[in-house]
């Protein structure tokens, strides 16, 4: 059987949903970004990927929702700290 099989373990579609997820998220975020300033692009993204992230680590929506929130919050920071 392919390495890429469409049928798999319940663990590899949760990988598969996990990373098709993720690239959404980014697409729709950078797509996005395009009318903001950079500041606020860098929160965003740092959002995005917190709640990527923290989904991914504990499963729920709520390590997605906490994730989320500290990754706003670095990515505001780390723009604040660059003069964006």
């Amino acid at each position: 059987m392919s390495h890429f099989a469409l049928t798999s373990s319940p663990g590899a579609s949760r990988g598969r949903l996990v990373l098709l997820s993720a690239a959404a998220a980014a697409s729709l975020t950078l797509g996005g970004c395009a009318g903001m300033s950079a500041r606020e692009a860098s929160t965003i993204v740092g959002a995005t990927a917190g709640a990527v992230v923290g989904g991914a680590v504990t499963g729920t929506t709520a390590g997605a929702a906490v994730g989320a929130a500290a990754g706003g919050v670095i990515g505001n920071e780390v723009s604040k700290r660059r003069g964006r």
